[in-house]
């Protein structure tokens, strides 16, 4: 037990405050007299030694003042009598030689009465007090609800500045020209220009948007207030919305200034949404920061930047200009911002002279700034850990692993057998990825268990990609499906280890059925919505706004994807089993290969041939006119043979990555 919390918590309040109350009704009910039994108070009555006694009606109390002391009880003494006993007292009393005899009526004291109304509600009131000043952090905050908590960045506090940001350089460039908002406004106003009140920084996790504004803060040198969106709603009605005033009325008190709101999804959520039709308290603390935003003065120097990782779900009114102005979109870092972002994160760490920053930055597609960050850092605790002086290369390769995938689990002892299927596995994936015509090259394989998973094979594009392909998602279902496929062909009892290859799968053939309308029988077609009530769950939250007749030609075109995808990995292995024997024996022995290994051993891979045309309609006839090939990358692209209006997925199947996993990893 922690006695030094047990003695900071409320309980010593409430004891203390106890013996403070006990102390205080001894003291004013003290009268000075000795209490004594029934017995032995009638026994000086009869022995007649007393001098006075007095009756106190209502107590059943008797006070004696004795002619000479007794002992230690002194010349006064009291005693209390039950209420049968009453007339044998008073016959006691007549009886004695007793001088002074008389009568009170109890009224009670004043004071103790004031006191015994008073105490239990000063009681109460000093733990209420005691709790809200932990609450609100003490140090005189206890009834400040309302005021704000926003953070001041002091002169003192370590600058960052637009230097220390590397990777997203269209929102550097956005935000240059927010900080000659503030350092200049004359130059804008002179032309007609209004300063923006607001803009929003959305992106994954981890791309930097806090980085930004605490950038945006050093350069800009004016006062930067920083909150987080839940610390506007507190368990009390109306504090949001007054915290909210708070802030707004200082920043514009010290203005020009930048309030930053970070996760203002926590806040900003869209108004009515949710069982019970929403949160009342959130609800008004947004309404307060509409009123706010819209309430800015013209020439008021106050921008507010918030930042967050879904703009789906905030509020329409949020969004609309007068409000937030800019919408910066901050993704993940292309190659040359990976390069940048590790080249500012390797300062101050020693690298040895054959590091390339470049190579390491194609090794980490779909890797974020705070990602790319953690690689340099685990690398730098793995040269540590070694005794070593100087980051290698070595170390560069187990960061990156550790990041994708997970620690190495060295005292995981694998089978031999577990150890043989996880080696086919791994390089069913692998032949399966070579063989195909779209697919990226492989560049690693392992059959160590690190992370959940018991190997993996790698496979990195060689460049960054914003769209994919039906045919490159065709190969990556077949990629996916190699593993399994090479557990029937080689043992012909599968595992469970191709449980998380089916569930990517599925998941990329069905949306390619529902999403990318990449089926002909189905069409061009976005089949169910996902504007549903975000408060009822990630899951919950999509509706299906389709009947169940096209659900269940849903369901057989999804299969139909992972079958076709099947039957191809089937042909591959099959052309190529050499391969895979030559491949799986390298795998038990060296237990990891790499790219020079796996090129050395895939040389003469077989390759299917290429898919036949693919048409969107099944009525459509086939165009005798061949497709138009792909312009060299040197060679101008003619405007009228290659539309450059394409409109892509927002976040294609090369970006999306689980957290820590990069694209084109499989695991067993």
């Amino acid at each position: 037990m922690d006695f030094k919390k047990l003695l900071r918590g409320p309980l010593v309040y409430i004891a203390v405050g106890l013996i403070v109350v006990s102390v205080g009704f001894s003291l004013l009910g003290g009268s000075g007299f000795r209490e004594v039994s029934t017995q032995q108070g009638l026994e000086f009555l009869e022995k007649n030694q007393v001098e006075s006694a007095t009756i106190i009606d209502g107590q059943q109390r008797v006070d004696l003042v004795l002619k000479k002391a007794d002992g230690d009880l002194g010349k006064q003494v009291q005693f209390y009598y039950a209420a049968p006993r009453g007339e044998e007292v008073v016959t006691a009393i007549n009886d004695s030689s007793v001088k002074t005899f008389d009568d009170e009526v109890d009224n009670g004291n004043f004071w103790t009465s004031i006191l015994g109304f008073i105490i239990p509600f000063l009681i109460i009131g000093l733990i209420f007090w005691f709790l809200l000043s932990r609450m609100q952090g003490g140090g005189g905050k206890v009834m400040q609800f309302g005021k704000s908590r926003a953070t001041l960045v002091s002169k003192e506090t370590p600058k960052v500045t637009f230097d220390d940001v590397a990777g997203a350089d269209e929102a550097i460039e956005e935000l240059h020209e927010i900080k000659e908002f503030l350092t200049d406004p004359a130059k804008f106003q002179a032309v007609g220009a209004r300063i923006p009140k607001g803009v929003l920084l959305y992106g994954p996790p981890g791309t930097g948007k806090t980085l930004l504004a605490r950038a945006v803060a050093g350069e800009a040198n004016v006062p930067f207030y920083s909150i987080s969106g839940s610390d506007f709603v507190e368990m009390f009605v109306g504090v949001g919305a007054s915290r909210v005033r708070d802030l707004f009325k200082e920043a514009k008190e010290h203005a020009p200034a930048i309030i930053f709101v970070d996760e203002i999804d926590a806040v900003g959520r869209h108004r009515g949404s949710g069982m019970g039709g929403g949160h009342d308290e959130r609800e008004q603390t947004l309404n307060q920061l509409l009123v706010e935003m819209d309430g800015f003065d013209v020439k008021t120097n106050v921008i507010l930047i918030a930042a967050t990782n879904r703009p789906d779900i905030l509020d329409p009114a949020l969004l609309r200009p007068g409000r937030f102005d800019r919408q910066i979109g901050v993704d993940a870092p292309d190659l040359a911002g990976r390069k940048k972002i590790l080249e500012v994160h390797s300062k101050g760490k020693p690298l040895t002279p054959d590091v390339d920053l470049e190579v390491l930055a194609r090794k980490t597609p779909g890797f974020t700034g705070a990602d790319l960050a953690n690689v340099l850092n685990e690398a730098a605790l793995l040269t540590a850990r070694s005794n070593a002086q100087l980051i290698d290369n070595r170390a560069l390769d187990e960061a990156v692993d550790r990041v994708m995938a997970g620690p190495q689990r060295r005292t995981r002892v694998m089978r031999d057998q577990e150890k043989l299927i996880t080696a086919y596995h791994e390089g069913g994936h692998a032949l399966v990825a070579a063989g195909l015509n779209n697919t990226d090259p492989v560049t690693k394989i392992t059959i160590l268990p690190r992370g959940r998973a018991l190997g993996y094979t790698m496979v990195m594009p060689l460049e960054d990609r914003y769209s994919v392909s039906r045919n490159e998602l065709l190969d990556q279902l077949a990629y996916a499906m190699g593993g399994r496929v090479a557990e029937e062909i080689v043992f012909h009892d599968p595992t469970t280890g191709a449980s998380n290859d089916i569930e990517k799968a599925t998941s990329t053939a069905r949306k390619m059925v529902t999403d990318y309308g990449m089926s002909a029988s189905i069409g061009s077609v976005k089949l169910g919505s996902g504007s549903g009530e975000m408060f009822l769950g990630r899951d919950m939250g999509s509706t299906r706004d389709y009947s169940e007749k096209l659900s269940e030609e849903v369901d057989s075109e999804v299969r139909q994807l992972i079958e076709n995808a099947h039957d191809e990995a089937w042909e591959v292995i099959n052309l190529n089993r050499d391969v895979l024997d030559r491949l799986a024996s390298e795998l038990l022995e060296k237990e990891t290969l790499d790219h020079n290994q796996i090129e050395e051993i895939f040389k003469d891979v077989k390759k299917l041939p290429p898919r036949p045309q693919w048409l969107s309609s099944e009525r459509r006839p086939v165009s005798d006119r061949p497709p138009v090939p792909l312009p060299d990358k040197k060679a101008p692209i003619d405007p009228g043979v290659v539309d450059g209006g394409v409109d892509s997925d927002p976040e294609p199947e090369s970006k999306k990555r689980a957290p820590r996993q990069a694209p084109g990893i499989a695991t067993a």
